[in-house]
């Protein structure tokens, strides 16, 4: 009955998608050129709308059972509203946060909180008071990290796609069948909306769909990893390792820069690609692979033993740090760890 709703789902997003366009342009829901935009014409935005329609469809006729199902998905129409009006009117920075805070509080209601996590080596770290303000900070974190990295056609669907992949099949792992629903059921619906916004694209999913899938991946993360070991509620960040570095390294930049953290820049990990001479499709491409690489880590990480995995996680951080250094991520002048392996050179 699954792989049936999953068939329904991407194809829904297939047939949804082009009807989502025509709106799009006649409620003026469209992304004119600027300065930080690489496309050169006035592109249709909305088609988050497409996805979110696609993946209703396939947990209405699913049922996915949790008790925090219909919270979830409440959450998301708030998200989407958010998103929508976004897209049209482009509102504050403020007011899209309301928005995420209001779907948060909506799926905390419905029992979703990092109450606790166990230690790796003995022992249970209770959050008390604090379990709801960690647990809207890492929703809204998500949240905007994959709205960071919307910036070329097909790359926040496409890692989306591959970390709700990866979460589906960790949560089988897991047996956690609902997560694995969930996750599969919006994977094959963001999926289908890949075939009009991969390069070249015809249609942006907008923040109507950044919003939603970040929601969406950082509700089930959360749900699937909470109120477990330290080291199991990594793997979520490394599943993510994509938007979440590229978050917080405009952070960094923007601080050693001396510029307000909300400040739009292009400097994002996919201009810097594009900056060092690939082309668009082909910087597409490269962060897909980066973003597998990514999940593979983190079922490596879900197997591994307690120091295997603090092992992992350092060289990874080697790895990365590197990576940041030669493509410019945090800024030209940023190369600690390069000038600190000349001298060692010499």
């Amino acid at each position: 009955m699954l792989y049936l709703t999953l068939v329904l789902a991407f194809v829904a997003s297939i047939i949804l998608t082009p009807l989502v366009k025509m709106l799009a342009f006649r409620i003026g829901a469209v992304d004119r050129p600027n300065y930080r935009k690489v496309h050169a014409r006035i592109m249709p935005r909305l088609g988050g709308l497409a996805i979110f329609g696609a993946f209703l469809i396939g947990f209405i006729v699913q049922r996915p059972e949790d008790p925090t199902a219909w919270y979830i998905v409440a959450g998301g129409v708030m998200i989407v509203i958010t998103g929508m009006v976004d897209d049209m009117f482009e509102i504050t920075a403020k007011a899209k946060l309301l928005g995420q805070l209001i779907a948060a509080g909506i799926v905390i209601y419905g029992g979703l909180q990092i109450e606790f996590i166990n230690l790796p080596f003995g022992g249970k770290l209770e959050f008390g008071y604090f379990a709801i303000p960690l647990t809207i900070i890492w929703i809204v974190a998500i949240t905007n990290a994959i709205n960071l990295i919307d910036g070329l056609d097909g790359l926040a669907a496409g890692v989306s796609t591959i970390a709700l992949i990866t979460l589906a099949g960790m949560a089988f792992m897991k047996a956690d069948m609902f997560v694995f629903m969930m996750a599969a059921i919006l994977a094959a619906s963001t999926a289908g909306f890949l075939f009009y916004n991969f390069h070249p694209a015809k249609i942006f999913m907008g923040d109507t769909g950044a919003l939603f899938l970040g929601y969406m991946i950082g509700v089930l993360a959360l749900l699937g990893f909470k109120n477990i070991t330290v080291i199991s509620l990594i793997i979520p960040i490394i599943m993510l390792g994509v938007p979440i570095s590229d978050t917080f390294f405009a952070i960094v930049r923007r601080v050693r820069l001396k510029q307000p953290i909300g400040a739009p820049d292009k400097s994002h990990l996919h201009h810097c690609l594009l900056n060092v001479g690939f082309t668009h499709r082909q910087t597409v491409l490269i962060i897909y692979a980066l973003a597998a690489m990514f999940g593979v880590a983190a079922l490596i990480f879900s197997q591994a033993t307690v120091w295997g995995a603090l092992l992992l996680i350092a060289v990874m951080l080697v790895a990365i740090e590197l990576f940041v250094e030669v493509v410019g991520l945090a800024g030209q002048n940023y190369r600690p760890l390069l000038n600190f392996m000349k001298i060692m050179n010499k």
